[in-house]
């Protein structure tokens, strides 16, 4: 019998969603004794970050990366006793590829030396090639303007990033190259529609904090390994009660003060419920009176990722990754190993703020990606294309547009014991892996403090990191 089954009292929760959060929420809740049931519509865990079957290949959804600083969701690798397969670059290295100089394809990196902060990318910066030396020069002195942002000031949330940087020197080619290189991925937007309280909390942590900080990670193996199998294992471990393919229908306070959460079938009842869903999901299944303005979660944006897939008769690519420049193309990585592929190269492009693409036809996307992945990548020229597909997660994120931050809600619900996770509540953090694990450790915080269990020990502080 696991310590989860041997410590449980007799007070019970249930998680309604199966992603990050959800399995977060649920091994705090059960590592403190609580008995808990999860529940979960699709027929796994992982909620966006997840894998599938496509012939002998293992595919991601999508191309998942976290950095250094993103120290729940390695909190989080470390529960489910993951690290080692998504392990962290030992230093930052990116290498970025400008396809459209007038003096033919070149390439530059973005890497950091073992120096104190700001220094630790001063040689990176100051011999970037994608950027003039006033250019350079200016991208310093905003980058510590930044630096002296106060991430509580509200006028924050409320300002949009692509202005502050016009007002602070940016030009567009500093913002292509530099900004929106790494904003986009971050954020899902562009600097333009990007609130700056978000992109000032991405900057600051990530390039301006701890020179270690935006080393980058990935797993090593298909997501589904992680946040479904072993998610689950050690979900199995704590004595958690975790039901796939079922979907709630309704959650109430009934007349005894307890939760009745109803799915196909059967109803539960609950001492505390957390809702670890999508927005929407979370608006429909809320009781009246939980919030004060519900209606603010549906003015919460979406933002959709487009992924293309190609698979190579031969290996087109030397590095783990690459960022890209003067191409639509933005980052690609080579998923090979990972997938199960045994002969030839299997890339992933990950094309973030793909509002313009997202319902594009795949014949469409294949006559106009794989012409770039040849300028892009000189070894594709040669090659056959052996499999080209594409997914599509047309609400990725929640959009981080100008004002986001005054509608994404906290853990705690007006209703006694209603408590809301998922990455768009009120984590501070954009939309990311971390940001899902933040906000599930807040929802088990806060059912904790009501049904007067203690803290696990060895359970993430939110508190500790920006």
């Amino acid at each position: 019998m696991s310590d989860g089954h041997r410590l449980a009292d007799g007070r019970h929760t249930v998680v309604v969603g199966g992603g990050l959060a959800g399995v977060t929420a649920a091994l705090a809740l059960a590592d403190a004794g609580v008995r808990v049931t999860l529940l979960e519509g699709r027929p796994r865990l992982g909620g966006l970050a997840f894998s599938f079957r496509r012939g002998e290949l293992t595919v991601d959804n999508g191309q998942h990366v976290y950095l250094r600083c993103c120290t729940a969701y390695r909190w989080f690798l470390d529960r489910i006793e993951g690290s080692a397969l998504a392990p962290v670059q030992k230093r930052l290295d990116v290498p970025v590829v400008d396809v459209a100089r007038p003096e033919g394809r070149r390439l530059g990196r973005l890497r950091r030396d073992a120096l104190p902060v700001p220094l630790h990318l001063g040689r990176s910066l100051a011999t970037y090639p994608h950027l003039s030396l006033a250019e350079r020069a200016g991208v310093g002195r905003a980058a510590l303007a930044l630096k002296g942002l106060d991430l509580a000031d509200p006028v924050l949330d409320a300002t949009d990033f692509g202005s502050w940087l016009t007002a602070h020197g940016q030009s567009a080619r500093a913002v292509e190259a530099l900004w929106d290189l790494v904003g986009v991925a971050t954020l899902n937007a562009v600097a333009g529609d990007s609130s700056l309280g978000l992109a000032a909390m991405v900057f600051k942590t990530g390039l301006l904090s701890d020179p270690g900080a935006a080393d980058i990670g990935w797993a090593h193996v298909p997501l589904g390994e992680l946040h479904d199998r072993l998610a689950r294992k050690a979900l199995d471990s704590a004595g958690v009660r975790t039901e796939v393919r079922t979907r709630v229908t309704s959650v109430s306070l009934n007349e005894n003060g307890s939760w009745d959460v109803s799915v196909p079938g059967e109803t539960l009842t609950a001492d505390a419920v957390v809702l670890a869903v999508p927005q929407r999901e979370t608006y429909d299944l809320l009781p009246d009176g939980a919030l004060d303005d519900p209606g603010r979660l549906l003015e919460i944006g979406t933002a959709p990722i487009l992924n293309v897939h190609v698979v190579y008769d031969r290996k087109v690519l030397d590095a783990p990754f690459l960022a890209a420049l003067g191409t639509p193309v933005q980052w690609v990585f080579d998923r090979t190993h990972a997938s199960g592929l045994r002969t030839g190269q299997y890339l992933a492009l990950s094309q973030s703020a793909a509002q313009d693409e997202i319902d594009t036809p795949v014949a469409a996307l294949r006559e106009r990606y794989l012409p770039e992945l040849e300028r892009l990548l000189p070894a594709t020229r040669g090659a056959a294309v052996r499999d080209f597909f594409v997914t599509r997660e047309r609400t990725a994120t929640f959009a981080p547009a100008p004002g986001v931050g005054r509608l994404r809600p906290g853990a705690r619900t007006r209703a006694p014991g209603l408590y809301l996770a998922g990455a768009w509540t009120a984590t501070g953090w954009p939309a990311t892996m971390e940001s899902a694990v933040r906000s599930g450790v807040s929802a088990a915080d806060a059912a904790l403090s009501t049904l007067g269990r203690p803290r696990p020990h060895h359970l993430f502080a939110v508190e500790e990191a920006a």
